[in-house]
């Protein structure tokens, strides 16, 4: 309710502004206890776990990646109720991403459209600030420097995977961004079938050997989401993440629509709902998948589930409905 009074102040900010003051705010909150337990108690749910590629989940709803890109804000996070939170993306090195403003609200059609590029400190200020919340399971998503060439790509993935394998309860290979140019190019069979390759041998020969996650974009077409599928069943992963941010922009009606980036939010339900559909259906229970992409209310949430989903994962829902949402998705999920 509060947010409703809220929102409009936080609207006259730019996005990204607005998005810097709110993690900060929630990180204070989270390392203070009194105000840590305080969230816990205003946003409690019931817990009803679900076990996905071998762990336990307090609840299938987690946060996605892109909200947290530096890992310092989990246990605040983790307070509003939700049952995995996946940080990142984190490249090997620090990087500023890409030329600002690079962020959008599109408050017709309940969107955002970001060019973000990956910023952030790198992996050793993450690695070094991650704080595990006991309530939530740690995901880690992970990228590569955006001046790292396409061809040694897989470097950055392994040092990534070494860097976070004994952090993280799993890791996500995030090949499906459209900010950093040319890593869509990643989800083609040959190149990624060398890429997970490389990654599921390295994972053999580490003390700790945390699940692996592929993550896709919406826009693939069926021969192009058919390889993908083929070359991460093959080189052995543990789940699918369905979908990434779209380059489409059909039937938006805000004046912010030409911006070049990366479009989520309402518009992006159906298509994430579509491809959700063909590779529940191709994969025939043989790997779990996240659903991410337009989950802006609980039937939206519920949705995805009966469509086959493991997990679900929200972040521009929180942008327009505010704090309160994962508590409110939480509570009406049915398996």
């Amino acid at each position: 309710m509060m947010y409703r009074f809220l929102r409009p102040l936080l609207f006259r900010l730019e996005p990204e502004t607005a998005h810097a003051l709110t993690l900060r705010l929630i990180s204070l909150a989270g390392e203070l206890a009194p105000t840590r337990l305080a969230l816990e108690a205003l946003f409690a749910v019931p817990p009803r776990p679900a076990q996905v590629f071998g762990l336990t989940f307090r609840n299938r709803l987690g946060l996605a990646a892109g909200y947290d890109k530096d890992g310092v804000a989990v246990r605040g996070l983790a307070a509003l109720g939700f049952g995995h939170i996946e940080v990142g993306t984190i490249t090997p090195r620090p990087q500023p991403g890409n030329p600002k403003p690079r962020v959008f609200r599109l408050v017709e059609d309940e969107a955002v459209i970001n060019r973000m590029g990956f910023p952030g400190q790198g992996m050793d200020f993450a690695a070094s600030h991650l704080r595990r919340s006991p309530l939530a399971r740690l995901g880690i998503n992970l990228g590569k420097n955006k001046d790292t060439p396409l061809e040694q790509a897989a470097q950055d993935y392994l040092t990534l995977l070494r860097k976070f394998s004994g952090q993280a309860d799993y890791l996500t290979v995030n090949i499906s961004s459209p900010n950093t140019v040319g890593l869509r190019r990643l989800q083609g069979r040959a190149l990624l079938e060398s890429l997970l390759s490389a990654l599921a041998a390295e994972r053999t020969r580490l003390p700790v050997n945390p699940p692996l996650l592929v993550k896709l974009a919406p826009d693939l077409d069926d021969d192009e989401l058919d390889d993908a599928l083929a070359a991460i069943t093959a080189q052995g992963m543990d789940g699918i993440i369905v979908s990434n941010t779209t380059l489409r922009r059909e039937g938006l009606r805000s004046p912010r629509q030409s911006e070049s980036g990366g479009l989520s939010g309402r518009p992006l339900t159906a298509l994430a709902d579509a491809i959700l559909q063909k590779v529940v259906n191709r994969l025939q229970g043989r790997l779990p998948v996240v659903a991410v992409g337009g989950i802006l209310t609980p039937e939206d949430a519920q949705r995805k589930l009966d469509l086959g989903a493991a997990l679900l994962q929200i972040y521009t829902g929180l942008v327009y409905a505010g704090p309160g949402l994962p508590r409110r998705i939480a509570q009406s999920l049915k398996d």
